[in-house]
């Protein structure tokens, strides 16, 4: 049986497993041809397949440029010694700041001492710094920066030309024994930076833009359609809290009645976020369209494997439900059907107020019979015995094989009065029949024990007591009936 159950799992697992790759093979082949002639498309028409990292990557080689410098600069040990000499001969820090500037093709050079609070342009001394004044707030806020950030990106008019708009790397310098002496750094135009947004635009035909910490649009193109700040661009308003809390993340959402596709990514030296969007083109649609035939494609092969599993698995869990409550050897139920028919009848029994009784019997001197006919022809009076006890009971009454040569009888609706009386019928019936098993003509007698069920008592006390009249009725001669009451 055993192995005969796990031939049929095994044929099942097969057909399942068949089943699922070809609803795979098929949705996914589908799919993969979509995809390709979609992504074909994009190739030819936008040269590049655009992704965050493409973007990222050369914002690495075009923006993060100044802030190497910025460091360089920090750690340059002439500006550091320059500076603990009390800034004597300030023409050498300036054509220093001057050579940086032609060098790099920045818009500005600048460093500030925290001794004279001068600032220092490739253009000369501008100006002295002071707490009071508001267009100085930058250069406190970054020597107030915490110890382990070295620099501050921000956007501010340029010192030397107002009419300028500037991008800062603000860089902190500090001596030789880490006390903090000034600030320095290089600046690019704005509107450099925005031609570069354009052109990466241009070539992945993508909006490119950048947000900060807080969701302030920082800087875009001419062509960028959004608001100030994440939080009042349209579409993006549920979105910005997620997008602001998150290193990277994917999301898409409605503008205008089409769908927006948008990458964020946290660009840490400068503590922005570059936003990628694209809006969803005809290739997208096609993929969207095979999208939802694959889901109705999978849905239509899952139902057909769940049809087939449903009646495999029924027909197993029928089996297995019949080998978990039938001995093997009688076809009667088993302990474990006993306890759960128990359970039953007895919630039964107290709804109803009605008695409810069990029999225990054994097979007399049923060594002797294995003895003198072997094992064989034991299992068949058990056999006969347990057909004969079952043709005489009610349909509601339960038969039970209990081991061995012991079979349990469960009577519901019966007091012992009436459970005594079925005993002693089953007793003088068995001892009346001459079974013939095999040509063998074999007498076997039956003693019984009877008890009935108490108010709140356990199946295990239950057993417990028919099995004690059980092992009185064998002491006191066998082939008898005894009560416990």
């Amino acid at each position: 049986m055993g192995n005969r159950v796990w031939n049929g799992k095994r044929r099942f697992i097969w057909i399942l497993s068949l089943l699922l790759l070809m609803a795979f093979a098929v949705t996914s082949g589908i799919s993969y041809q979509v995809a390709h002639d979609s992504l074909s498309e994009q190739i030819e028409e936008n040269n590049l397949p655009l992704t965050s990292d493409n973007i990222y990557s050369e914002i690495q080689q075009d923006l993060l440029r100044p802030i190497f410098i910025s460091s360089l600069m920090a750690q340059d040990t002439f500006v550091r010694d320059w500076t603990i000499n009390h800034e004597q001969t300030p023409e050498k820090l300036i054509r220093y700041l001057k050579e940086i500037q032609d060098k790099y093709a920045t818009v500005t050079s600048f460093f500030v001492s925290e001794a004279s609070r001068k600032y220092y342009h490739s253009t000369g001394v501008l100006k002295q710094i002071e707490d009071i004044d508001p267009d100085d707030a930058w250069y406190f806020r970054v020597r107030s920066l915490p110890k382990h950030e070295h620099y501050e990106v921000n956007i501010d008019p340029d010192t030397a030309d107002q009419n300028r708009t500037v991008i800062y790397v603000n860089y902190k310098v500090y001596d030789f024994d880490g006390n903090f002496i000034g600030v320095t750094g290089v600046g690019l135009a704005v509107e450099s930076v925005k031609r570069l947004i354009e052109l990466y635009q241009a070539r992945y035909n993508r909006s490119v833009y950048f947000s900060d910490r807080q969701g302030n649009i920082t800087l875009h193109s001419k062509q960028y359609s959004g608001g100030a700040s994440l939080q009042l661009s349209p579409g993006l308003e549920n979105l910005a809290t997620r997008i602001l809390t998150s290193p990277s993340a994917s999301f898409s959402y409605q503008k205008a009645g089409e769908t927006v596709y948008l990458n964020s990514r946290l660009v840490s030296e400068f503590k922005w976020y570059l936003i990628v969007e694209q809006q969803e083109a005809r290739a997208e649609q096609k993929l969207l369209t095979t999208f939802w035939a694959n889901i109705a494609l999978s849905l239509f092969i899952t139902l057909g494997i769940l049809f087939i599993a449903n009646m495999t698995l029924g027909k197993y869990q029928r089996k297995l439900e019949l080998m978990a409550s039938t001995d093997k050897l009688t076809g009667v139920a088993n302990r474990q059907a006993f306890e759960e028919y128990f359970a039953r009848s007895l919630a039964q029994s107290v709804l109803e107020s009605t008695p409810m009784s069990v029999l225990l019997l054994d097979i007399d001197h049923f060594k002797r019979v294995n003895d003198s006919h072997g094992h064989n022809i034991g299992d068949l009076v058990i056999q006969t015995l347990s057909q004969q006890l079952k043709a005489l009971l009610r349909s509601d009454d339960l038969l039970c094989r209990w081991g061995g040569e012991e079979f349990l009888i469960l009577l519901p609706g019966c007091g012992l009065s009436q459970a005594s009386e079925i005993a002693q019928k089953l007793r003088k019936q068995v001892e009346e029949r001459q079974l013939t098993v095999n040509g063998c003509e074999i007498s076997v007698t039956i003693s019984c024990g009877v008890a009935e069920c108490r108010t709140s008592e356990k199946v295990e006390e239950l057993i417990n007591r028919v099995d004690i009249a059980l092992y009185q009725a064998k002491e006191q001669g066998r082939n008898r009936v005894v009560l416990s009451y």
